[in-house]
């Protein structure tokens, strides 16, 4: 392939291929020629044109397929307007030459129709230029379309679009004859010549005025022709003409052509009434109409109906929503008016009717919903509100009208009846739509919006009481504030009204779509609306027989008010199952007898009322099943089935009582078969085992019934058919953005499509498709379909005798029936059959007997050759199906052979179709069906068919299937990949694009043959590259196709490609081919355009979103308008494609796409993304309250920013977006959050002003989210005041996140402030709102949540600046305080639980915080930098938070206990529920409690904390003074807490009351503890385990503890469990401090019980003390029975994780194997130190025994550590792990069990064996030296030397190797061991006790002073050696203050020498280095202070040394010298105060 790619077509390679690979390697070079000739320069391509024209003309002639002559047009199209021209004209005159040919044969078409297709594209190109030729041709081609076929045709109308759109105003002399051409083939029995048509006639419009002016009423006549017997495409197509051109004869009249006065002027009324004309009377004449008029026959037909709705779509969004906003009234009263009786054309029948009804309101929604902003369609709802209160009017009249004319009334009644029905379902979407930002139209009270639709729920037809019922519900789900009221209106006038049987229904429908909408509203309805509505539907059905005029309204009513109660689920339902359950018993008749007697009794009415009730209970108990299966247990189940039987009966008698009682019971007949069919579907078929054969005949015989006339196969099959086979096999099925309307054309014309009225029941069902209204069908359709699906199951489980007898039954039904009615039997069989297949397949079962295959596979067999496609599809399915459950490799083989036989013998499309598809379905459900010969016969044969081009259809099939075997064959497959490939590349470049079906199905083949190769495609091997060209080759081939669907699998094809080979995919070219089609009208293909860019982004979101900038750049006109790429960017276009798109998958799959590309690029494109946001917020934000806000922000000198701001709002032609919708607001508040988490990652600047402007300062592109600050605030406030309340929750979740994020940035400019602290306004500003009364609680909770956070954020430090918001809070504090009675009725109960829970849990966080800062103000600031922090947050504002919270502490620690409470009942496990109070708790509602436990949950943790705290500052001591008088005035009454019980008998004492809070806050904890979820936050664990804390700082709980041992061990338990579950560093932190606290409370115990038994005992002899401590006087620790036990597991736990070389275990040997010491991490180090901490607190817990019994394992840790973790640190310093271990090293060894009696011996051996220990370490192990830090080792030494009693170290063999060490470790050289080492010497010298020290001193004194007198010979170097020879010194010195007066003058003369010798004289002085003259002045102020203290000593060395004296004397001459010198000059400032005082004291020689 790469030698197609040069300028010139390289002939030689091109002439050696084959005629595949020929054609391939044409269509790729011309592929690379567009490319190319666009890049090339115009000198080179004029010297090669000449080539290059003579080689792309010579292709004409080489049959060119249909994408290489589209391509060959092109590039010479290019090539002319790049190159010269003056050759154009031969290449015309050659083209139309050969369209003159008369060769008619059809190898010579292609050659025709590549000419054609050249001519269009050279006039299209250079336009013009060509001006006078165009004439000749146009009339050339016109008349060769007389005699061309639709290939001809269609490519001629495409031409001349092309010529058209060329030439422009230049070709007007042919203007009339394209149109007459044109028209001609708008009516073409080609669907796709009529699409071309239509676009040539598009274009023509342009220019050609008479189109609509004068010929307009033709224009619209011949559309409307053309939409007869039309297709989806050309609907779209025609439609788009109709509009169009209509609209341009409104725009061109509002222009003023007054140049034109001939133009006639239409005006909006005529092109209304022509579209309407359409609408009503189709395209028949007014003549022709008329006669049938007169017999009543004629119906316009559906397709025309449909094609003109579409039109008038296009015609409102051409003229646009502004035009819209204005013509709004005339438009509606026009639309409402199609659906009128008025017109008797419009609606003959029901079935017209519903049709005309659903068209209108697709209308409406696509045009209202679809091109009006909020504020427009807030104004347009008033208009359809008004529309209402005329129509209602109309109604009034007549029915107050008591005259005989009221029947001429009546009429008038239903002529309005269907424009109310359109009306208030668009206001019901409308309102639904616009959610809560369309609360100010339902306020306002002169539109009265509600009292409207209230009022027509009385109206006289049922489907109009429906439709309001449904308006109604969409209210409720817009508005959840109103769900309450609207629920007690309705049943207010429900009980009033009871006498008025429109009334009792309208009422009850409108009641049970309320209660359909409470699953949409989160808050839910109040607990008891439940038990009202059970009443009053118990009163409906036991009224129902006091009047036959209302009895059947009445039992419907009661028995759809039920039903709908249902839908509220088990926790209202369980408390009226009883009665319901009542109910149902008492509807049916107890006994067969009784049936029988009641069939005697009754007539017509009474049997109508009795199904009706008997259907309804039914659909109670259906809808009970369907939504309450919790409450489905064996007991209720139990009273459920009795009736069921005699249910089942009464369904066997129907027919008889049918025909007894005549026509009137057939519709309940119908219904009562349905509902029961229903039912049994949900149940258990156990549960109607006896009745199975009763209801399989009866199904037999509904399925075969004879009077069913029409074949529904649309709706039947799809749910039996492949969803897949379904795209290619039924166009229509296709999902597209007119689904609502196209599904009429679906159905076929004798079937209704569905609606309310079929089916009231399914009112309060959950639709399917969003907001519109549910589309039951209607009975007698819609019990077909159950009676398909029951019959799969019923079918499976009866025996194999009774199957096999139905299954003949079925055949032969099938056989006997005769014309039409044989299609309808075997559609309906089939069907069934298809259901019992895939049941059993699905249930693994077998089929049964070998005689059973029989019959099914000649019912199969038979469908299989229907002339139906659809039951073709859903045979082959079947038939597959039949092997799966057969199960048998002959069988297969068998069936398999049959489709093979019947495919070569047959030569019919209907069986050639249905056999291929066949065998794919077996292949899809089998694999690849064992053989590979027999994949081989079976691909050969699809091969075959698929190139049979004399049938698409066939075509279509073969290759669906081809595409199922290559998905299941998987790698059995790749010896056929080649030939498939090149098989399908061939068709795709030959077969024409008139058949795009054919297109569509070689689009999977390739995608299943792309999905096979898969990663292969990455290879480089020349057979994996050609494959992989050819790949790219299809998919380009079908991306230029025309059709929108093979465009979608080509770019589903490129997104395979590029998941598997992403190199070998060109991204530029695929980015620009989505962004193309971002906006095309074809939902399918806008699908995959998003599929795709989701999958792109993930990978490469930067480079996909530069390419579509660069593309937008670039294009000219190709991109579509609607994406405004070019200015905001692929992000801006999909969030405007965002806020327009209505498909749901779609939606997903941009915020998807959106979300990819925030987390990959916002950070580096930070303020697009945020001007984005900004954009979308700002462009419908209420501004009155922003502006406010600014005003203050101003003052405070924010100027510049706010300025910009403001000028903002005049522009408002700046702004892309226009009008967002609240859905796409508050998606962009979310990425708003979303961006600032994501900075959160990325670089630190984004969270510090000062380096974010230093470094913005170095690069301007630089950019940092802390610099967008006050646009970050403004957007959360725009968002948190908003209309709507999602967005205001977004908003207030967004500021929460600002507030968490730059809470502690500080303001460079202002040190000791925060940036934040500027927008306190907006902060508050943007709160206020939610602390209305009417804004819902969830909104309200979240706004608490965010005023805790900004308290808590410590921002505002000034306590009047903290009141505002604060003062919030109490507010909202007051309103609780009446707990859940006072708050609003308007939500369920749980709603007011959340609410308040909300407000006590910031009030808990607020309350955590002031404490912790008090305390911080309160401990002396450790720290001498006390950061801007502290000094902010200084003791003012520390105490004044506190003294906020202070004043409403006695009412929050009452409301905290009773929450606490609550949530303490409340997680009770289900047995003690028996035990919970009746009322509920303080908070919650008995009934709600399920719903209440998920807050209770969400906010207990910090209440717990907080009340904590709370009983901590009492400090259990003090009661609360309100105690008492509190319980009079305070309605919240937590019960038992804190006060006597309800009778008030017995009041408990304050120890009582202390108890039961104390077991309550750790009752609590450590339930939740216990058993940490997975999903348990780690803000919970925190709380509960500074709860905890708290609660042990205090003396009163710890003795709780200390007391209780097994309450002791279970929360070291709980705690061990939690440590071993939860990783994060603080979890465990905190969790250590916990077990401290206990361990110290047991401490605290034991002392006491020690301290009261020798107070007790007093003189008594000490040994009869009993022991108090763990262990006893045995020493035994059980486990799960001793604290200490339980400790020393958890510690163990926590150290053995940091290092697991402690655990002997691990390391394989008690002896651990050598290993370099190591430095812990941090986190690590702070948890080991915190364990060591506790493991140095045990033996005080321990009686001597029990403390013999640990000492080991504390020794063995301690050292542990020590050893592990002893790494040599600079500076000498100790590692904080080596800190802790020898800290707690000295706890142990000090702790008084070392000197008990009866420890004392054991622990001295032990400590010995210790010190060994330590000592070992020196020693090489396994002959290698561990690295261990000397300093740490001796460090321990020491602590061991000076803790322990002196029989541990003063063994001879342990003290000569502890001065072995220190010895040694003077010899080290490295100056910081030497330094540590005198430093510890130093200690041990001072050692009180000789027997310890004396032996140190006399065996190191002599190293040291040898050490010390080398210093002639080694001047130090530096500081550090400097030390080394000053803490030498002072060594020294400190043993002559130890030494014995005897021994003293030898040290002091030891001790001169080497002092004197550090002295200079005073001219050494003055060259000496700043070391030698530290060291000299060191040397002689110790000299001064030594001399006084031993003068005789020290005269006697002076004398005995004259060389020493003068060195002295000389040196302090030199020092007064220096002093002298260096006073004057300050760059040295000495302390003069040491030197004088050197002088002073030098007088003693």
């Amino acid at each position: 392939m790469e030698l197609a790619h040069s300028l010139l077509l390289n002939e030689e390679a091109c002439s050696q291929l084959g005629e595949v690979q020929k054609a391939e390697f044409l269509f790729d070079w011309l592929r690379y020629l567009d490319k190319l000739l666009l890049s090339t320069s115009r000198s080179v391509v004029r010297e090669r044109q000449k080539t290059l024209v003579e080689q792309l003309l010579s292709l004409l002639n080489s049959s060119p397929g249909p994408p290489t002559r589209k391509l060959l047009a092109k590039n010479l199209g290019i090539l002319y307007s790049i190159g010269d021209t003056f050759s154009v004209y031969e290449a015309i005159d050659k083209c139309n030459d050969l369209i003159r040919s008369k060769d008619d044969s059809p190898s010579y078409l292609p050659t025709k129709l590549a000419a054609v297709v050249c001519l269009g594209s050279l006039y299209k190109k250079l336009g013009r230029i060509l001006g006078n030729t165009f004439s000749d041709t146009v009339g050339n081609i016109l008349k060769a379309m007389k005699s061309a076929e639709s290939q001809g045709r269609y490519e001629i109308m495409l031409s001349l679009q092309n010529i058209l759109n060329g030439l422009g105003a230049a070709a007007t002399s042919c203007h009339r004859d394209v149109y007459k051409a044109a028209r001609s083939c708008l009516t073409d029995r080609s669907m796709a010549v009529r699409c071309a048509a239509a676009k040539c006639l598009l274009e023509l419009q342009h220019e050609a005025v008479f189109m609509w002016t004068t010929d307009l009423d033709s224009v619209a006549t011949l559309c409307f022709k053309s939409f007869e017997g039309s297709n989806y495409d050309v609907r779209i197509a025609v439609s788009k003409l109709l509009g169009t051109v209509l609209a341009k004869a409104i725009i061109s009249k509002r222009l003023g052509t007054a140049s034109r006065q001939s133009i006639r002027r239409v005006s909006l009324e005529e092109v209304l009434e022509l579209l309407g004309t359409g609408f009503l009377r189709g395209s028949s004449g007014f003549l022709r109409a008329s006669g049938d008029m007169l017999k009543g026959t004629s119906s316009v037909s559906r397709d025309v109906r449909v094609g003109v709705t579409q039109a008038y779509v296009v015609f409102v969004s051409t003229l646009g929503g502004a035009w819209l906003e204005k013509n709004f009234a005339a438009f509606l009263s026009h639309v409402l008016s199609l659906v009128s009786q008025s017109h008797p054309k419009a609606n003959q029948t029901q079935i017209d009717a519903v049709c005309g009804r659903r068209c209108v309101s697709f209308i409406l929604r696509a045009t209202i919903g679809g091109l009006l902003g909020e504020k427009a369609q807030i104004a347009a709802a008033k208009d359809i509100c008004q529309a209402i209160w005329k129509l209602k009017k109309v109604v009034d009249a007549v029915m107050s009208d008591g005259n005989l004319e009221t029947r001429l009334g009546s009429a008038d009644v239903a002529a309005g009846q269907h424009m109310l029905v359109c009306a208030l379902q668009e206001l019901g979407n409308l309102i639904h739509s616009l959610g809560t930002t369309a609360a100010p139209l339902l306020q306002d009270s002169s539109a009265g919006i509600l009292d409207s639709v209230i009022s027509v729920s009385t109206h006289p037809s049922v489907s109009v009481r429906l439709a309001a019922a449904w308006c109604l519900r969409c209210v409720a789900v817009a508005l959840p504030s109103y769900l309450t009221p609207l629920l007690h209106r309705c049943l207010e006038r429900l009980t009033v009204l009871k006498s008025s049987p429109e009334a009792v229904t309208g009422f009850s429908f409108a009641v049970a779509a309320l209660l359909g909408a409470v699953k949409h509203c989160p808050l839910g309805i109040p607990h008891g609306k439940g038990k009202i509505i059970m009443t009053l539907a118990e009163d409906l059905l036991c009224s129902a027989a006091q009047n036959s005029r209302l009895s059947a309204q009445r039992t419907q009513a009661g028995w759809l008010l039920i039903a709908a109660l249902m839908t509220l689920g088990p926790a209202v339902v369980s408390h009226h199952l009883a009665r319901v359950l009542m109910l149902w018993k008492c509807v049916f008749p107890v006994s067969p007898k009784d049936l029988e007697t009641e069939k005697s009794r009754g007539d017509s009415f009474t049997w109508q009322v009795t199904l009706e009730g008997r259907a309804g209970a039914l659909c109670a108990v259906k809808s009970f099943v369907s939504h309450c299966g919790d409450l489905l247990t064996e007991e209720v189940l139990q009273r459920l089935l009795p009736p069921l039987p005699c249910a089942v009966d009464l369904l066997t008698q129907l027919s008889s009582i049918v025909k007894t009682y005549g026509s009137p019971l057939k519709t309940p007949s119908v219904v009562y078969r349905q509902r029961l069919y229903e039912l049994l579907i949900l149940l258990p078929p156990e549960t109607y085992e006896g009745n199975l054969c009763a209801i399989l005949k009866e199904l037999a015989a509904d399925l075969t019934a004879p009077d069913m006339q029409v074949a529904a196969f649309t709706f039947l099959l799809p749910p039996l058919c492949h969803q897949d086979d379904l795209l290619i096999l039924s166009p229509l099925l296709q999902e597209t953005d007119h689904r609502f309307i196209e599904e009429q054309l679906l159905l076929g014309s004798g079937i209704a499509c569905g609606s309310l009225e079929y089916d009231p029941y399914s009112i309060y069902e959950k639709d399917v498709d969003g907001d519109s209204v549910p589309k039951p069908l209607p009975p007698t359709l819609s019990v077909i379909s159950s009676a398909v699906k029951l019959f799969g199951v019923v079918c499976a489980r009866v025996g194999e005798a009774q199957r096999l007898l139905i299954l003949e039954q079925l055949l032969d039904c099938v056989k006997h029936a005769k014309g039409a009615r044989q299609q309808v039997v075997q559609l309906h069989v089939v069907s069934s059959v298809s259901s019992f297949l895939k049941y059993v397949a699905g249930a693994k079962g077998s089929l049964g007997p070998e005689e059973m295959r029989r019959p099914a596979l000649a019912l199969v067999m038979g469908a299989l050759e229907s002339s139906s496609p659809l039951l073709r599809c859903a045979a082959a399915e079947a038939w597959a199906r039949l092997a799966q459950v057969v199960d048998d490799a002959a069988f297969t083989a068998a069936l398999a052979q049959v489709s093979f036989d019947k495919l070569k013998s047959a030569r019919d499309v209907v069986t050639r179709t249905g056999h291929s598809l066949a065998l794919g379905t077996l292949h899809r459900y089998l694999g690849g069906i064992s053989s590979s010969q027999h994949l081989n016969s079976c691909v050969g044969i699809l091969y075959t068919l698929s190139q049979d081009s004399t049938s698409p259809d066939v075509q279509t099939w073969a290759l669906h299937s081809l595409s199922l075997v290559i998905d299941s064959a998987g790698p059995l497959y790749y010896v056929h990949v080649e030939p498939t490939l090149s098989l399908i590349i061939m068709l795709l470049l030959n077969v024409p694009p008139t058949h795009a079906e054919v297109h569509q199905s070689l689009g999977r083949c390739l995608n299943a043959l792309i999905t096979t190769l898969g990663p292969e495609l990455q290879g480089n091997s020349t057979s994996v590259s050609t494959l992989r060209t050819s790949c790219l080759l299809g998919c380009a081939v079908m991306q230029d196709n025309p059709d929108c669907l093979v465009q979608a699998q080509a770019i589903s094809c490129l997104q395979q490609l590029h998941m598997f080979a992403p190199r070998h995919v060109n991204l530029s070219s695929l980015v620009s081919c989505l962004c193309v089609n971002l906006c095309s009208p074809y939902l399918l293909l806008r699908r995959a355009v998003l599929a795709c860019l989701r999958q792109l982004v993930q990978r490469e979101a930067a480079e996909v979103s530069e390419h579509a900038v660069m593309l937008a750049k670039d294009s000219r006109e190709e991109l579509t308008p609607d994406a405004n790429i070019r200015e905001v960017g692929l992000e801006g276009a999909l969030l405007a494609l965002l806020d327009k798109e209505t498909d749901q998958r779609l939606c997903r799959d941009i915020k998807e796409t959106l979300n990819h590309m925030v987390t990959s690029m916002a950070v580096d494109k930070l303020s697009f993304w945020l001007k984005l946001c900004k954009d979308v917020l700002a462009a419908s934000a209420d501004f009155t309250a922003v502006t406010c806000v600014d005003a203050m922000q101003e003052e405070e000198g924010d100027k510049g920013d706010d300025a910009s701001v403001l000028t903002m709002r005049n522009d408002d032609r700046s702004r892309p977006f226009t009008n967002p919708r609240w859905a796409t607001r508050v998606f962009a508040a979310e990425c708003v959050s979303r961006i600032i988490n994501q900075c959160g990652n990325a670089h630190s600047a984004h969270f510090d002003l000062a380096l974010a402007q230093e470094m913005r300062k170095r690069d301007s592109r630089n950019d940092f989210l802390v610099l967008h600050l006050a646009d970050l605030i403004r957007m959360a406030f725009m968002a948190a005041t908003d209309h709507s309340d999602q967005l205001r929750l977004s908003g207030l979740e967004t500021l929460l996140v600002v507030i968490r994020r730059f809470a502690t940035i500080p303001e460079p400019e202002f040190p000791g402030h925060v940036i934040l602290e500027q927008y306190q306004a907006n902060v508050g500003a943007a709160l206020r709102p939610a602390f209305t009364s009417e804004t819902p609680p969830d909104v309200t909770a979240k706004a608490c949540q965010v005023c805790s956070a900004w308290i808590a954020s410590g921002v505002v430090s000034d306590l009047n600046d903290l009141r505002r918001v604060h003062q919030l809070l109490v507010s909202s504090l007051t309103k609780i305080q009446a707990g859940k009675e006072a708050l609003s009725h308007l939500y369920n109960e749980s709603a007011s639980t959340m609410e308040i829970l909300a407000v006590l849990k910031a009030w808990a966080e607020v309350y955590i915080i002031a404490v912790e800062r008090h305390r911080n103000c309160r401990q002396p600031l450790k720290t001498t930098t006390c950061s801007e922090e502290c000094v902010r947050n200084g003791s003012c504002s520390s105490d004044g938070l506190l003294d906020l919270v202070h004043t409403d502490l006695g009412t929050l620690s009452r409301l905290w206990l009773a929450a606490l409470q609550d949530f303490a009942l409340l997680t009770l496990p289900s047995e003690f529920a028996s035990q919970l109070p009746v009322d509920g708790g303080a908070f919650y509602t008995a009934e709600t409690s399920e719903n209440a436990k998920l807050h209770y949950s969400n906010s207990w943790a910090l209440i717990l904390h907080a009340t904590a705290l709370w009983l901590t500052s009492t400090g259990f001591v003090v009661a609360d003074p309100d105690e008492g008088a509190s319980n009079l005035s305070r309605p919240v009454t937590p019960t038992s807490m804190c006060q006597g019980s309800s009778s008030g008998a017995t009041v408990k004492s304050p120890e009582d009351v202390y108890t039961d809070r104390f077991h309550l806050i750790l009752g609590i904890s450590v339930e939740f503890l216990c058993s940490l979820r997975s999903d348990a936050t780690m803000e919970s664990i925190t709380a509960c385990l500074h709860a905890l804390q708290a609660l042990l700082d205090v003396p009163w709980p710890r003795s709780k503890i200390g007391s209780d041992q097994d309450l002791g061990i279970e929360l070291l338990n709980v705690l061990h469990r939690v440590i071993l579950t939860r990783e994060s560093p603080s979890i465990q932190l905190a969790s250590l401090e916990v077990v401290r606290q206990i361990i110290c409370a047991a401490q605290e115990h034991v002392k006491e019980k020690r301290r009261s038994a020798e107070v007790d005992d007093g003189a008594a002899e000490k040994e009869t003390l009993p022991e108090f401590g763990e262990g006893k006087d045995t020493g035994g620790l059980v486990p799960g029975k001793s604290l200490v036990f339980a400790t020393l597991e958890l510690c163990v736990c926590i150290l053995v994780r940091q290092l697991p070389e402690l655990n002997p275990k691990l390391t394989g040997s008690p002896g651990v194997k050598a290993r370099k010491p190591q430095m812990l991490s941090e986190d690590g180090s702070r948890l080991v130190s915190a364990a060591l901490v506790i493991l140095a607190e045990l033996p005080a817990v321990c009686s001597p025994e029990g403390s013999i019994s640990i000492l080991p394992t504390l020794l063995y840790l301690t050292i542990g550590v020590l050893r592990e973790t002893a790494v040599r640190l600079p500076g000498g310093h100790l590692s904080s792990t080596v800190a802790a271990s020898v800290q707690a090293l000295k706890g142990i060894l000090s702790s008084p069990m070392a000197r008990a009696e009866k420890s004392h011996a054991a622990w001295t051996d032990l400590l010995r064996s210790a010190l060994m220990t330590v000592l070992d370490f020196w020693d090489p192990v396994d002959g290698t030296h561990r690295e261990l830090d000397e300093v740490s080792l001796l460090t321990a030494l020491t602590v061991f030397i000076l803790s322990t009693s002196p029989e541990v170290t003063t063994v001879p063999c342990l003290q000569k190797r502890c001065i072995d060490r220190f010895k040694a470790a003077l010899e080290i050289e490295d100056p910081m061991v030497q330094i540590k080492t005198y430093q510890l010497l130093l200690s041990v010298f001072q050692y009180p006790n000789p027997a310890v020290s004396y032996p140190y001193i006399y065996s190191l004194v002599s190293s040291v002073v040898g050490k010390l007198q080398e210093i002639d010979k080694r001047k130090p170097e530096d500081a550090a050696e400097l030390q080394v020879f000053q803490e030498g010194i002072k060594v020294l010195e400190a043993l002559v203050a130890v030494a014995e007066e005897q021994h003293r003058s030898q040290l002091v003369a030891c001790l001169l020498p080497i002092l004197i010798s550090f002295l200079l004289d005073e001219n050494a002085l003055g060259s000496a280095t700043s070391i030698m003259r530290n060291l000299h002045d060191f040397a002689l102020q110790n000299l001064m202070q030594i001399g006084p203290q031993y003068s005789s000593v020290f005269k006697s060395v002076m004398a005995s040394s004259p060389a020493l004296k003068a060195r002295l004397e000389a040196a302090i001459k030199g020092n007064q010298e220096s002093v002298r010198v260096r006073t004057p000059t300050p760059k040295h400032p000495q302390n003069p105060g040491r030197n004088s005082s050197i002088q002073l004291k030098t007088n003693f020689l």
